[in-house]
């Protein structure tokens, strides 16, 4: 008896490639789910780093499926149903103790940190570019000044340049165990999907059932190999391909 289920991705290098590669499998996954959403009430979730800017840059080019919930800037907002309106529960568990101007003051004596775009600075998030080479002299000092003033923040570094400042309690795992309670999802029957480091939040928060992309970066793969569970599985094939692959293994299709 097929059953709906909660599924999770990540977008770039996850569900698509970023730059360039062979999106063929994405038609066949697009065709799936909607059929498996219109059967049995299966979600759509995207989770990912990117802005709403970002978001609909991506969604036009590689014509995404409309999801029943975007999870964006690396878990600082969610919105559902297609709607442009921040849902308010979320934003309302992030915001004690979120001090933006109190990080920025910190995060400028940083000459290292190079602000990113005003696009991608949002009401729960600070982005900076950080170059691999400086990460391993600065990330540790950082962390510590901003322990020093009491903030709710944590550090997000990713793919050896982008680094978000957050709050404590928001991340893509954090987002996802939210809409799984709000939707009434039992873990086994969550999937959650990821290539790279800011993808370990949504692997390490619980039981859900995970699936690693061929394509994984070092960080992800060092992770999972240190931290192997046996209802995370590690796909041959790249993006949509992959995930394909981890859906019939989960026995989700």
């Amino acid at each position: 008896m097929k059953k709906a289920f909660l599924f999770v991705t990540d977008l770039d290098d996850t569900l698509v490639y970023r730059t360039v590669g062979d999106d063929s499998a994405l038609p066949e996954l697009n065709q799936l789910l909607s059929q498996h959403r219109q059967e049995y009430g299966t979600k759509i979730v995207y989770s990912t780093g990117r802005s709403p800017l970002l978001y609909k840059e991506l969604q036009a080019q590689k014509n995404l499926l409309q999801p029943d919930a975007l999870v964006l800037s690396v878990g600082t907002e969610i919105y559902l149903n297609g709607t442009d309106t921040q849902d308010s529960d979320w934003a309302e568990i992030l915001s004690p103790g979120w001090e933006r101007e109190a990080i920025l003051s910190v995060t400028d004596k940083y000459h290292d940190l190079v602000r990113q775009p005003d696009s991608e600075q949002r009401p729960f998030k600070v982005s900076f570019f950080l170059k691999q080479k400086a990460s391993a002299n600065v990330l540790p000092q950082l962390e510590a000044e901003l322990q020093k003033y009491k903030l709710n923040v944590k550090l997000i570094y990713s793919s050896d340049i982008d680094l978000d400042i957050v709050p404590r309690t928001s991340d893509k795992g954090q987002a996802m165990q939210f809409l799984r309670q709000k939707w009434k999802f039992a873990a086994e029957q969550t999937v959650v999907c990821g290539d790279s480091g800011n993808d370990i939040a949504l692997f390490a928060v619980g039981n859900e059932r995970g699936i690693i992309v061929g394509n994984a970066r070092k960080e992800l793969l060092q992770w999972h190999n240190e931290y192997p569970a046996d209802y995370r599985y590690l796909a041959k094939s790249f993006c949509a391909g992959g995930i394909i692959e981890g859906l019939h293994y989960f026995g989700l299709l």
